[in-house]
């Protein structure tokens, strides 16, 4: 019986992957072997000893501490591209936001009185204020190509848009996925330089915080956009109001709402609606409880954002040992001599690492009498277990 911690309301088909008998589930379990979490914070939390893993339905882990995890060899998975096609659809609602200024214009036209007849006389008088600019022919830049950034520059293109896009981290996978008629920089300024609306599409990590500031904003066109449906600290709001006044910024579309911007006219907030979609909802639950179950289950990592991606098909009638542990020499041969000196077989084996930190798993033939313990023991192992 595995015990699953859920910190937020977990979608239920999420929860349908963990099998009834199987596994408890619930807000209130005590000891628990993993834990589920959408936007709940676990900074200053206690790590309870029982914890093997955490997953978080949805994409950016920055209300889980990664290191103080890391540290306990406990993996934190996320659902990357979960939600890209809700954001990816929020962000192409963001464009004709800004692009047309409906969200002024419907202010405005609701606060029309009257009669019909004052109502259609103040409505030609008023809509001149709302001109807006056509999206064809326009060059968005899409700052991360991972799975929403990819969505959002696909889409853009079939808009007849010009789409760069930066990402000096993609992957072969998303690469693959990205348009054709996507121009790939690779430098930042060029494309800042070159962009009518920047979108930004990266995690909130260090070196993204205020990634698009006041030097960046100098950069742009003038009575360009941004917008930022990835963290608000992405992008440095005090420099966006500064050039929302002086002309060199026409709007700004966001999903976090602060005193500072709400201020101004020039800026669109939305009530972080990103990922605000059943579906989204659902299949973040889903491939949260898909990965928590494998690692559980069989010690296989998808997904993890501070170990790396271990796959390894069980082995018929053998025990496995999973090992999280420091990327240093002669792990492996520790581990497998400890093995070799219970005379015991190994059927197969992984060892995969990731910066500091490498995780093992080692399929054994026979009865392990206290090789667990011993494996433990070893310098640089962080945890370990037997499935």
């Amino acid at each position: 019986m595995y015990r699953i911690k859920t910190l937020n309301a977990i979608s239920p088909v999420g929860l349908a992957v963990l099998p009834q008998g199987d596994y408890e589930v619930g807000s209130n379990i005590d000891d628990p072997d993993a834990v589920l979490v959408r936007s709940a914070s676990l900074h200053n939390a206690p790590i309870p000893a029982s914890l093997k893993a955490v997953a978080r339905a949805g994409a950016g882990t920055n209300n889980i501490p990664i290191p103080e995890y890391s540290a306990k060899g406990i993996p934190v998975f996320n659902t990357p591209g979960s939600n890209a096609n809700a954001v990816k659809e929020l962000t192409i609602a963001g464009l004709f936001l800004a692009a047309r200024n409906i969200v002024p214009a419907a202010a405005f036209a609701h606060r029309l009185d009257g009669d019909a007849e004052s109502m259609a006389k103040a409505v030609e008088v008023g809509k001149k204020n709302f001109v807006g600019f056509e999206l064809p022919g326009r060059t968005l830049g899409v700052i991360g190509l991972g799975a929403i950034g990819v969505e959002v520059a696909n889409a853009a293109t079939a808009l007849g848009m010009r789409v760069l896009g930066y990402d000096p981290g993609i992957t072969v996978d998303h690469a693959w996925k990205l348009s054709s008629f996507v121009e790939h920089v690779t430098q930042l300024d060029v494309l800042l330089k070159r962009s009518d609306i920047v979108t930004v599409h990266v995690p909130l990590v260090e070196g993204t915080k205020g990634l698009v500031g006041r030097e960046q904003i100098a950069l742009l066109p003038k009575s360009s956009v941004i917008i930022n449906f990835a963290r608000g600290p992405i992008v440095d709001e005090t420099a966006v109001v500064e050039a929302l006044e002086a002309g060199k910024l026409r709007g700004y579309v966001c999903d976090f709402p602060t005193p500072q911007l709400n201020k101004h006219a020039g800026v669109v907030t939305l009530p972080h609606l990103g990922a605000s979609t059943n579906e989204a909802e659902e299949n973040s639950a889903r491939m949260a409880a898909e990965e928590i179950r494998d690692f559980l289950e069989n010690g296989n990592i998808s997904n993890s954002v501070n170990f790396p991606t271990a796959n390894l098909p069980r082995s018929a009638n053998t025990r496995r040992i999973c090992i999280a542990n420091l990327n240093k020499p002669n792990m492996v041969g520790q581990i497998t001599g400890l093995v070799a000196g219970q005379g015991l077989n190994i059927a197969d084996l992984l060892n995969k690492s990731r910066g500091e930190l490498a995780y093992t798993i080692v399929d054994v033939e026979g009865d392990m009498n206290g090789l667990l313990d011993q494996i433990k023991k070893i310098d640089g192992v962080l945890n370990a277990r037997v499935i």
